[in-house]
């Protein structure tokens, strides 16, 4: 019997990727192909929020009731906060380094880049800014969980369900058909996900083919330098600064990478972690980490382990300063450091949030927030490549916290690389 020829997700998306920059390419500046094709890649990304919360909720509690112990998710917590803020910080530092380096703005002639309109982020921004301190870790704990899942404020609903699964843990055999619901609501959850899959090149398709057809490729040129920079810059963060950590996790960068190759390729292609959010779960616990600690830490990192955005906008911040011809003492690149660390924290889930934290960073150093529009037309070619790595930086989180727990299960990864030998 024949073997039928099967296309892979990967490539099927590959697919939809290069036909989208072509119909783009030969309609660029046409407002029809928004109209036409927009509205694929919206029902994707649409399908996609929409199991977004079910499938954290419900793996969450399950996660969580099974473990039952509240020493040891508070060690996790406290542990995982901690390694977010140190990896994050060493985004930065390389991001502010290559910058350093390689002087991306200098010599830019203002005069020949047109600007985009960032007034929307400016609104976002005022918003944030008139927030108090403490106001995030106030926002963690929600008033109505339900118009927090509604909303998809992602820290709420992981506070909501943490305590939950400890309640559901503490009422014993009580709280077993509690348990098997929720044990149920995630493995249908799965399954819709892997259907909405398949509807992921059409929905790639879409969104490429309006970014280039809106942008073309001609607002890539002026601004060449500081796009493959940030591009070349991400690479090394990937092989060298994550592929030292995955050495301390006992997992090779690249084994990880073609393990995630599918989800890359997509994550890159829409520009949003959240579409990768539910697979890429289950190929950390495939890969040995516990069910409760994935669940709760890649959740989390969507909020406070943003490496790829968080060395873009060290980038950013000094390329609008050399382009200004502005320069900024070691003193003020560790201020804007130290803000940056603040600033990019717990707000995820607003639009366009790497333009928010540079418009509420950009000031405190004298740096033109004006510049920022200069850059706003190459931002989504940009943001394909911070989201690639805000991907492997969360999933790699959750395989490292499972090996400083000493809860990560080496036979299960070896299993794994055995039944796909074509990743090892």
């Amino acid at each position: 019997m024949k073997k039928k020829f099967k296309i892979s997700l990967a490539a099927q998306i590959l697919i939809g990727l290069i036909l989208g920059i072509i119909v783009g390419g030969i309609f660029y500046g046409n407002p029809k192909v928004e109209t036409y094709l927009q509205p694929l890649g919206d029902i994707f990304l649409h399908l996609i929020k929409m199991i977004v919360v079910p499938i954290i909720i419900s793996t969450l509690i399950v996660g969580v009731a099974g473990t039952g112990d509240m020493k040891q998710l508070g060690r996790l917590g406290g542990k995982t906060l901690i390694y977010f803020e140190i990896i994050t910080t060493v985004a930065i530092v390389v991001g502010l380094l290559s910058a350093n380096l390689f002087h991306p703005g200098a010599g830019i002639n203002m005069n020949e880049l047109s600007q985009g309109d960032i007034s929307k982020y400016v609104s976002t921004t005022e918003e944030v800014q008139h927030e108090g301190p403490f106001d995030i870790i106030v926002g963690i704990v929600p008033t109505n969980i339900i118009q927090s899942m509604a909303e998809g404020n992602m820290l709420a609903i992981i506070f909501f369900s943490v305590i939950f699964g400890l309640g559901v843990a503490a009422i014993g055999e009580r709280g077993k058909p509690v348990l098997d619901f929720f044990q149920g609501v995630a493995d249908a959850m799965f399954w819709v996900t892997n259907l909405v899959m398949k509807f992921a090149p059409i929905g790639v398709f879409g969104l490429i083919g309006v970014t280039v057809s809106k942008y073309g490729f001609a607002s890539l040129i002026p601004l060449g330098k500081l796009a493959i920079l940030v591009y070349v810059t991400m690479f090394f963060f990937i092989f060298v600064i994550l592929g030292l950590v995955a050495k301390f996790a006992g997992v090779n960068i690249f084994y990880l990478i073609r393990v995630l190759k599918d989800e890359l390729i997509l994550a890159f292609s829409t520009a949003s972690s959240e579409a990768v959010l539910p697979r890429v779960m289950l190929k950390m616990e495939k890969l040995g980490a516990p069910k409760d600690i994935v669940s709760f830490v890649i959740p989390t990192g969507y909020s406070f382990n943003l490496d790829g955005s968080t060395l873009y906008q060290a980038i950013a911040a000094l390329f609008i300063a050399q382009m200004y011809g502005i320069h900024l003492s070691i003193g003020e690149q560790i201020t804007l450091m130290l803000v940056l660390m603040v600033t990019s924290k717990g707000i995820a889930g607003v639009p366009g949030v790497s333009f928010v934290v540079l418009l509420a960073t950009l000031g405190t150093v004298g740096i033109p927030i004006e510049g920022l529009a200069f850059i706003a037309g190459i931002d989504r070619i940009l943001d394909m490549g911070r989201t690639v790595v805000n991907v492997i930086g969360n999933s790699l989180a959750s395989l490292v916290m499972a090996k400083w727990e000493g809860r990560f299960d080496k036979e299960k990864m070896k299993n794994y690389f055995k039944e796909n030998e074509n990743l090892a």
